[in-house]
C-alpha cells in the first residue's frame, strides 16, 4: 500500500533575498513555507512591503509551495497582565494580519501567551479579547488569513498545555465574537512532549488526539510544527531536535506523520540548522519516516546545535 502523502514544509529565512528562500524551498522538497514577516524581535515594523514580495509569491505559486505561513513576532503577548505590553501586542498582531494578505499566507501563528502570574483564567480572558481586537483592527482593512494558535509546554506560565486550555481559550475567542473558521491551532510536537504527551507511545497520542477531536473538533488544527525535542518529557521546556534525533524519536515522529487524524494538516519543519544545510536533511528525514525508511545517524555536530533559536525560529513561548 503506497505511503500517504503529507504536506511537509519547514520555516526558511528570507534575509539572503525573498526569491532565493522560495527556490531553496523548492530544492529541498518543502511542500510549505513558513516565515518571519519582518524582524521577529522588534515592535517596529516596516512602513512598505519589501520589493521583492510580488515575485517571492509568484515564484512559490510556480513551484506550489503552500500554504504559506507567517510566524508572529515573538513579542507578541495577549494573555499577560501589563497594559501597555498587551496594546502594543494587538497592534502588533493586527499588523501580522494585514501583512499575511500581502504576502498570500494563509496562516498567521502565533504563541498562545504566558499569563505571567495573573491566572489561568485572566491570562485567558486577556487572549479572548486580544484577539477579538486584533480581527477587528485587522479586518477594517480586508484581512482574511486565519489565526493559529500555538500550543504551549506549560512553563514560563504558558497557556495552552493542556487540551481543556486549547479548549477554554478557543471558547472564549468565539464568545468575543470571532467566527471559529477564523481561528485554528497549532501543536507543536516538542511544545506536546514538553507538556507530557507520549508521543512516542502510538497509544498515547491517539488518546490526545481524540481528546482533542472530542473536546475540540480535531479540524481546527491546521497546522503542525514537527520538531522533535533535547528536552525530557514532561519537563515543561522547549527545545528542538533534529526529527527523529531527539527524545520523541524517529517512531514518535513518524506516528505524528502517519496517524489518519492529522491527514489534513500541513506540518512545518523548525528544527536546528536550518540555514547551515539541515533543512533539506530534515525535509528528507520526515520523508522518510513516512515512507517507513529507517533514519540515518546524524554526526554528533548536529546532535549538539543549539535549537530553534540559534537559527532565527521560534523561541519557547516565555521568551
Amino acid at each position: 500500500m503506497p505511503s500517504p502523502r503529507r504536506r511537509i514544509g519547514a520555516h526558511l529565512p528570507l534575509g539572503a533575498g525573498m526569491v532565493r528562500a522560495a527556490d531553496r524551498a523548492g530544492e529541498i522538497g518543502a511542500d510549505a513555507i513558513q516565515v518571519f514577516s519582518d524582524n521577529p524581535t522588534a515592535w517596529r515594523r516596516r512602513a512598505k512591503p519589501p520589493d521583492e514580495l510580488p515575485a517571492f509569491r509568484a515564484r512559490l505559486a510556480e513551484l506550489d509551495v503552500a500554504p504559506i505561513a507567517i510566524h508572529a513576532s515573538y513579542l507578541v503577548n495577549l494573555a499577560g497582565p501589563e497594559e501597555s505590553f498587551f496594546e502594543k501586542s494587538i497592534g502588533l498582531l493586527a499588523q501580522e494580519l494585514r501583512t499575511a494578505d500581502q504576502y498570500g499566507a494563509r496562516f498567521v501563528n502565533v504563541h498562545i501567551g504566558s499569563h505571567r502570574g495573573s491566572g489561568v483564567e485572566a491570562g485567558t480572558r486577556r487572549l479572548a479579547e486580544g484577539v477579538a481586537r486584533s480581527f477587528e483592527s485587522a479586518d477594517s482593512d480586508g484581512a482574511s488569513a486565519m489565526l493559529v494558535l500555538e500550543n504551549s509546554a506549560g512553563g514560563g506560565f504558558g497557556l495552552g498545555a493542556t487540551v481543556d486550555e486549547l479548549a477554554i481559550a478557543l471558547e472564549a475567542i468565539e464568545r468575543q465574537h470571532v467566527p471559529g473558521d477564523r481561528v485554528g491551532l497549532c501543536l507543536d510536537t516538542a511544545h506536546l512532549w514538553g507538556a507530557g504527551v507520549r508521543l512516542n507511545d502510538p497509544a498515547a497520542l491517539d488518546s490526545f488526539l481524540r481528546e482533542v477531536a472530542a473536546k475540540i473538533g480535531i479540524g481546527r488544527v491546521v497546522m503542525v510544527h514537527l520538531n522533535d525535542s533535547r528536552s525530557e518529557l514532561g519537563s515543561q521546556t522547549d527545545r528542538h531536535q533534529h526529527v527523529g534525533a531527539g527524545m520523541i524519536g524517529p517512531e514518535g515522529m513518524r506516528a505524528v506523520l502517519l496517524h489518519p487524524l492529522l491527514e489534513h494538516v500541513t506540518y512545518y519543519i523548525e528544527t536546528p540548522g536550518m540555514d547551515q544545510g539541515y533543512d533539506a536533511i530534515n525535509i528528507a528525514r520526515a520523508r522518510a519516516l513516512v515512507e517507513g525508511r529507517s533514519l540515518e545517524e546524524l554526526p554528533a555536530e548536529a546532535l549538539d546545535m543549539r535549537g530553534s533559536r540559534s537559527r532565527g525560529g521560534p523561541q519557547p513561548e516565555s521568551a
